[in-house]
């Protein structure tokens, strides 16, 4: 008998199952008696009325799908009016909604990296972005994590390079995460910016993580690094994390957004987002702009709760915007830990190889700004006793 063609996934799976690093799906019901710290919700709104009830009004107004690609027939008014609030909040031009911030990541870096192009990543970026260096069609340079000086080098490289061959190239971009998700470390914004600006080079941001929560009222962490609307930033967002919905958008300047329309595979291709994430999402911009007080609310939660971790002797790495990171001295020994937190009442996040990338497995707890101080204190409590 032939050998199976699927047999080294097999092997593969035995390989997880000895290292400790297999994922499970752990179906939630809709009413869970958690407390959750391990969702993306940073401003509470995801349940919020009148999100709900937005969601379910677009739904019965355009029905339950975009029915189509956004060149097609996938884009409504809807979608339009979320585009243009979500950059006027943002402090950009124009803005385009994908059907994920994944696919959002996936178009800023493909379209903005043609032929002849250099891409410069941060070693910490997230996924979708490295996805999206992968799939471009320029030279893709890793360089140290926050490492504006690393950056600096590989552009100076690169313009050396052109200088010594007398030839023509394609653009420079350098793409970065604001708020990297593992940690919750900020990205150096203005320092990145300057050093593009040396060579001429765009930078593109992933502000998933500081949309609602940095900034002036939560308008992102470009508008609290004074870059929005700069000629030469692009930032990509989520619709799932502070807007409690789903999908993602680009945001900069009107031509580069045009340009999206016209060469982002993700956006040409794919079908347009729900226009009921779309109603919820838009929603949940209008609350924010109405309740700013909810961006200082989740930084202040996301503080106490380092706080409190580092004070009783855990290794927490300091917030700077909602993600708190509580470092574990094993993949088995994380992934225990975060079962008897559940087992005790509380959902944090667990993070193991290679979802990080320097292998060191922790916690991840994200902050909501709608936890009370008892709530925090009781999580608190949960994730000490759990660790001993």
């Amino acid at each position: 008998m032939a050998r199976s063609p699927f047999e080294w996934i097999d092997e593969q799976a035995r390989a997880r199952r000895r290292a400790g690093l297999v994922r499970t799906l752990r179906p939630r019901p809709a009413d869970s008696a958690l407390l959750d710290l391990a969702g993306n919700d940073y401003l509470g709104l995801a349940r919020h009325p009148e999100v709900t009830e937005a969601a379910a009004r677009a739904a019965r107004a355009w029905g339950g799908g975009a029915t189509g690609s956004r060149l097609v027939s996938g884009s409504t008014e809807l979608h339009t009016e979320l585009e243009r609030e979500l950059a006027a909040f943002c402090g950009f031009e124009s803005a385009l909604v994908f059907s994920s911030g994944y696919a959002a990541n996936l178009a800023a870096v493909t379209a903005l990296a043609p032929h002849g192009s250099l891409v410069v990543s941060d070693a910490g970026n997230h996924a979708s972005l490295i996805d999206g260096c992968r799939l471009a069609r320029g030279v893709t340079q890793v360089v140290a994590h926050a490492d504006p000086e690393a950056v600096r080098k590989a552009l100076e490289t690169r313009a050396q390079d052109t200088r010594a061959q007398d030839s023509r190239t394609g653009p420079a971009i350098v793409v970065s995460d604001t708020v990297f998700s593992v940690d919750g470390d900020a990205a150096p914004l203005a320092e990145l910016a300057a050093v593009c600006r040396e060579s001429g080079a765009a930078l593109v941001l992933d502000d998933a993580h500081g949309l609602g929560v940095l900034g002036d009222g939560g308008r992102g962490a470009a508008w609290a690094a004074g870059l929005a609307g700069a000629p030469d930033v692009v930032t990509t967002v989520t619709l799932s994390k502070s807007l409690g919905s789903q999908g993602g958008a680009v945001l900069g300047p009107a031509h580069v957004i045009d340009h999206l329309v016209n060469a982002a595979r993700t956006f040409i291709f794919d079908t347009g987002l729900a226009p009921a994430a779309a109603g919820a999402a838009l929603a949940a911009l209008r609350l924010l702009r109405r309740e700013p007080e909810r961006a200082a609310r989740a930084r202040a939660v996301a503080t106490a709760l380092h706080e409190r971790l580092t004070a009783a002797g855990l290794e927490a790495v300091r917030p700077d915007a909602a993600v708190v990171s509580v470092r574990a001295p094993s993949p088995e020994r994380a992934l225990r830990w975060a079962a008897d937190c559940r087992t005790a009442g509380l959902a944090v996040g667990c993070f193991r190889p290679p979802s990080v990338p320097d292998g060191v497995s922790r916690l991840r707890l994200t902050a909501r700004a709608d936890l009370t101080d008892g709530q925090v204190e009781r999580a608190v409590a949960v994730i000490i006793a759990a660790r001993r």
